[in-house]
């Protein structure tokens, strides 16, 4: 397998008619869903775009672990947390 095919929560763009390349991270919990892109051109290629991409859902799955959920349902605290790492 190679290391740049899609995994879980992240899917690998490498299409030959489009200006984008990269990692798209997305991630749905409780109803809520968190999206981000990671290019290759602003990280610098495939290596350190899937590395950007892999620490900041880490970094989202650590947050969403620990969230308190009201009525099955995230905060708006933790909404926000949880934006401010895919910003």
């Amino acid at each position: 397998m190679s290391q740049f095919e899609s995994k879980k929560n992240l899917t690998r763009f490498t299409y030959d008619n489009s200006a984008f390349q990269g990692w798209r991270l997305y991630v749905t919990r409780k109803g809520q869903s968190f999206l981000k892109y990671f290019s290759d051109k602003q990280y610098g290629g495939p290596k350190q775009s899937l590395a950007a991409a892999e620490s900041a859902l880490n970094e989202l799955k650590e947050v969403l672990a620990k969230a308190k959920l009201v009525d099955g349902k995230h905060t708006e605290s933790t909404v926000k947390k949880a934006s401010k790492i895919l910003k």
